[in-house]
C-alpha cells in the first residue's frame, strides 16, 4: 500500500506561496481581522519579495492583482507595522525592476495613495521617521513615471511637507536623502519649482552643499542635482544671483577640483557645473559669472582636466558655460561687404584662395 506524503511548506513553489499570501491579505481587507494577522502576512510577503526575483515578477506581472491588494491594504490599514511592511515591499519592487515596475505602480493609482499617506503621516507630531523615509523613497522612484505627479503633489500639499522635513532634519542624512530625491522630482514641474523657491528651497540647498569632504558625498550629489533642477526656473536663478551664490558655486567648484586628486567625485564636480549652467541661462547670471572671474576659473580648471579622458564631461560642460557667457562682440566690419584683408602667412599658388588674393581690394568680400 502506498503511503500518502505530506508536502512540507518549503516544497511549495514560490509562485503558490505568494498567491496564497496575497489571497489571505485580500481576505483580511474584507473582514475585520486582527492587525496581528495582517502584520504576519505582510512580513512573509516582504521576506519573499526581498529574497526572490520570481516573486517580484509574479506580483507585477500582467493580470496580477498583487499590486491592487497591497495598495488597498495600505490605504485602509491603521496599523503602523503593516504600513511599513507594505512600503518596504513597494521599495523592493520598484528598486529591482527599473522603470517598468514603477510605471506599473503608477497605473494602479499608487501615486495618489502614497501622497495621501504622506499627508496623513505628516499630521503626527513628530512624524514617524521610518515611515517618512519609506514613503519618500517610493515616491521618488515612481514620481518621474507619472506625468501628472507634480500637480498631484502640489494639490495634496506634499511640497511643503517634504520641504519642512528637510529644514527640521538637516543633520539626519538618512531622512534628508530621500526627501531631496523627491524635491528633485517635484522641481521638474515649473510651478512647483517657483513655489519651492519662494519658500526658501534655494537657500536650503546651500546649507547642504559645501567645500570638499569625504563624508556624505551621496547627499551632496543629490542636493546638487536638485539645485540644478531648481535653477532652471528664472525666478530661482535670479534669487541665487541676488544672494551671491554664483561666486559661492565657483569657490566650491575650485575646492573640489583641487582636492579630488583621484577623480572619484567627478559626478559632484559635474553637478556644480550643471548648477552654474542653469543659473547662467539668464542675463544676470551671466554677468555675475563674468564678475566672479568665472571665465578664468573654468578655463584654468578645464586645462588641468584635459589629460584625463574620464574628465571630458567636465571640460565639455565648462566649455558650454564659457561659450554662453563670453561677451558678444561685433565683427570689425562696417558692412557685410567690408573689404577687410587678412594676409595669410602662406598664399597657395593655385586654387580658390589664390584666385581671391589676386582680385583687387574692391573685388574682395567677406560674407
Amino acid at each position: 500500500m502506498s503511503k500518502l506524503k505530506v508536502i512540507p511548506e518549503k516544497s511549495l513553489t514560490n509562485n503558490s506561496r505568494i498567491v496564497g499570501l496575497l489571497a489571505q491579505l485580500e481576505k483580511i481587507n474584507t473582514e475585520s481581522t486582527e492587525s496581528d494577522t495582517a502584520r504576519y502576512v505582510t512580513s512573509k510577503i516582504l521576506h519573499l519579495a526581498q529574497s526572490q526575483e520570481k516573486t517580484r515578477r509574479e506580483m507585477t506581472a500582467k493580470g496580477s492583482t498583487g499590486m491592487e491588494v497591497l495598495l488597498s491594504t495600505l490605504e485602509n490599514t491603521k496599523d503602523l507595522q503593516t504600513t511599513l511592511n507594505i512600503l518596504s515591499i513597494l521599495v523592493e519592487l520598484v528598486s529591482a525592476g527599473g522603470g517598468r515596475r514603477a510605471s506599473f505602480l503608477v497605473t494602479k493609482g499608487g501615486s495618489q495613495i502614497l501622497l495621501q499617506l504622506l499627508t496623513n503621516a505628516s499630521k503626527d507630531s513628530p512624524p514617524h521617521e521610518e515611515l517618512m523615509v519609506q514613503i519618500h523613497s517610493v515616491l521618488a522612484k515612481i514620481g518621474p513615471k507619472d506625468k501628472k505627479f507634480g500637480v498631484k503633489a502640489r494639490i495634496n500639499g506634499a511640497l511643503n511637507i517634504t520641504l519642512s522635513l528637510v529644514k527640521q532634519n538637516l543633520q539626519n542624512h538618512r531622512l534628508v536623502l530621500p526627501c531631496l530625491q523627491l524635491l528633485r522630482v517635484y522641481s521638474a514641474n515649473s510651478v512647483n519649482s517657483v513655489s519651492l523657491g519662494k519658500n526658501g528651497v534655494v537657500e536650503l540647498m546651500f546649507k547642504i552643499i559645501g567645500p570638499f569632504s569625504k563624508k556624505n558625498s551621496g547627499l551632496m550629489k543629490v542636493a546638487l542635482d536638485t539645485l540644478a533642477a531648481l535653477l532652471k526656473s528664472k525666478t530661482n536663478a535670479r534669487r541665487a544671483v541676488d544672494r551671491g551664490y554664483v561666486q559661492v558655486l565657483l569657490t566650491i567648484y575650485v575646492d573640489w577640483h583641487r582636492h579630488d586628486n583621484r577623480h572619484r567625485n567627478m559626478l559632484i564636480r559635474k553637478g556644480i557645473l550643471q548648477s552654474l549652467k542653469s543659473v547662467t541661462n539668464i542675463k544676470l547670471g551671466r554677468k555675475a559669472f563674468i564678475d566672479a572671474n568665472g571665465m578664468k576659473i573654468l578655463y584654468n580648471t578645464s586645462q588641468e582636466c584635459l589629460a584625463v579622458r574620464t574628465l571630458d564631461p567636465l571640460v565639455n560642460t565648462s566649455s558650454l558655460i564659457m561659450r554662453k557667457c563670453f561677451p558678444k562682440n561685433r565683427l570689425p566690419l562696417p558692412t557685410i561687404k567690408s573689404s577687410f584683408h587678412f594676409q595669410l602667412p602662406v598664399i597657395p599658388v593655385t586654387g580658390p584662395v589664390a584666385q581671391l588674393y589676386s582680385l583687387p581690394p574692391e573685388g574682395r568680400t567677406t560674407g
